[in-house]
């Protein structure tokens, strides 16, 4: 118990739990944006492999750190185009698409790897982005090193949540993507278009989906290798449960989850590392999530018109 507590007030462990959170809130936020506007993505674990891939290889190939970010985004945007293409106006079934694009992104990250570095025997490193000094605050003590020593896309994360949420709850278009997922009808008797409301929900989470996955490649790590997501967007998908569709509580869901991981790797380095198997520790954050998941889900309220496809004229 002395070993937690010391590990839970020290400053490095709340700067890993920001920073293990960072791709965890744009592919929830993505996610969320989605499932507002009634449409489950389940392709957000491949398109954060092909997110993290190709902003990686833009900045490989001499793009800067920025318009690496740009270029996730925009194949991030490029998958969630044909995941709404066959959902919405097609109305094919969200669970497959959402596989298939899982399936089709994942593999043609790894298939572009191979093509573009057939003879490379480790991933080449990039110079990723460097945690900002913010004059004043990166010197308070504890403080600074805890909360004020992360790389701008970890603060381009938080500010996304706050924008979302500004957008969901105070703005005409936040309050048609809500109505989508759940009164489509209501959308449609006000002459607005349901199908592009939906198609742009699902463009426009797509790409934070992406850009989640390129922290990992250009903030987190300086590289790219397989299996790197490692079910990351499984997770997001419990945390919109966990969060129930709400951008707040959905970034708490990020930050427990990410606490829970960070103390988990910590405890593998005390004595209690060398009689427990390193496997109960992976678990640790999983496990917990899962009982949070069950204790928050209860209460959740999950969009009426969620996974339902709308036929423009149909009552």
């Amino acid at each position: 118990m002395t070993e937690i507590i010391d590990i839970l007030i020290s400053a490095s462990f709340w700067a890993a739990v920001l920073r293990i959170a960072s791709p965890l809130i744009f592919a929830t936020l993505g996610e969320l944006i989605c499932e507002r506007a009634g449409v489950l993505n389940l392709g957000i674990e491949g398109i954060m492999v092909f997110g993290a891939f190709a902003g990686w290889m833009a900045v490989y190939a001499g793009l800067g750190l920025w318009p690496g970010v740009l270029v996730a985004l925009l194949a991030g945007m490029a998958f969630g185009a044909l995941h709404a293409l066959l959902t919405v106006p097609f109305g094919l079934s969200q669970h497959v698409v959402g596989l298939g694009i899982t399936m089709l992104a994942t593999s043609s990250a790894y298939y572009a790897y191979r093509l573009a570095l057939p003879e490379v025997t480790s991933p080449p490193r990039i110079d990723p982005f460097q945690p900002l000094h913010i004059p004043g605050l990166s010197d308070i003590p504890w403080l600074g090193q805890a909360l004020f020593s992360q790389t701008a896309l970890t603060w381009a994360a938080f500010g996304c949540a706050a924008l979302v949420a500004l957008v969901l709850y105070r703005t005409p278009l936040g309050l048609a993507v809500r109505a989508a997922g759940e009164n489509p009808q209501a959308v449609e008797a006000q002459g607005l278009s349901v199908a592009a409301i939906r198609m742009g929900a699902v463009i426009v989470g797509s790409g934070l989906m992406a850009v989640g996955g390129a922290f990992l490649t250009m903030s987190a790590f300086s590289s790219f290798f397989f299996e790197m997501v490692n079910g990351r967007g499984w997770i997001c998908i419990a945390l919109v449960v966990f969060g129930a569709w709400k951008p707040g509580k959905a970034l708490l869901g990020a930050l427990l989850f990410a606490g829970f991981d960070a103390l988990q790797i910590r405890l593998q380095q005390t004595p209690m590392g060398q009689l427990v198997p390193y496997q109960v520790f992976l678990m640790i954050p999983y496990v917990l999530s899962i009982l949070a998941l069950i204790l928050m889900s209860r209460r959740a309220e999950v969009p009426a018109a969620l996974m339902t496809p709308f036929n423009r004229g149909e009552r």
